[in-house]
């Protein structure tokens, strides 16, 4: 039986600010944490009701009832299994390939789905600004696949980044040159903006090539989901290159 300090301690981590305190992070589901049991991040502890779910001799894990996986469950019906896991050490941006860049995305959903479109198409790093979204949040985690442990994760000031890195910078604009019919290079930073208000000002002055997904349609979608706009967009930069 997990004791009731410990089921309070994992709770917490619910909230960022207690996160980032312990540096620790809960995803749940047994395809989510074999995957990162499986990958190079370091377990704190890994609690399943079903001691032969994971066949590997893992120290960290524990058997517990159903009863106390619900208590320390963020979601309305716990999967079996519940890993915390140490923040992983964040690598050097290699902007000798693709990066994708952040200016303030706020949906945690939209943030994981990035993550695993990072995944699919080898693009090894994302860069946060400060304001965007936890990639801890558990909405963001679940949204991941997995994909959390497969991509270098950096929160930096966006400005700093696109002044330093010596990469050409792709914004993406509705006035924008379309997707289609510009040169793309083997290597830049594709910035995406925030859900309603886009890429900021600050930003957008930074940006060397404004680009577009043109509408086919008629105008009467107002524009497309971050997410969906990464995906096309990294379909044609991996289609080009």
């Amino acid at each position: 039986m997990v004791v009731k300090s410990q089921i309070k301690f994992i709770k917490s981590l619910q909230q960022k600010k207690y996160r980032l305190q312990n540096r620790l992070f809960v995803v749940e589901g047994v395809k989510t944490v074999s995957e990162l049991l499986d990958s190079t991040l370091k377990p704190y502890k890994v609690y399943v009701t079903d001691a032969s779910i994971f066949k590997d001799d893992f120290k960290e894990v524990e058997e517990v009832s159903e009863a106390d996986l619900k208590k320390m469950s963020g979601l309305s019906t716990p999967n079996k299994a519940l890993g915390v896991f140490h923040y992983p050490e964040p690598k050097r941006i290699d902007y000798s390939g693709w990066v994708v860049a952040l200016d303030d995305v706020r949906d945690p959903g939209n943030l994981g789905t990035i993550i695993r479109l990072c995944d699919w198409f080898g693009i090894t790093d994302l860069i946060c600004s400060p304001q965007t979204v936890d990639c801890y949040n558990p909405k963001t985690l679940q949204a991941t696949m997995g994909s959390i442990s497969r991509v270098n994760i950096v929160y930096q000031d966006l400005q700093a980044i696109l002044a330093e890195s010596g990469a050409t910078a792709f914004g993406t604009f509705m006035d924008g040159e379309t997707i289609y019919g510009t040169t793309l290079p083997t290597s830049g930073i594709l910035v995406m903006g925030n859900e309603a208000n886009g890429i900021s000002s600050e930003i957008e002055n930074m940006v060397q090539q404004r680009i577009s997904i043109p509408q086919f349609g008629p105008k009467t979608a107002e524009s497309l989901n971050v997410a969906t706009a990464t995906a096309i967009l990294l379909s044609e930069i991996r289609r080009s290159s």
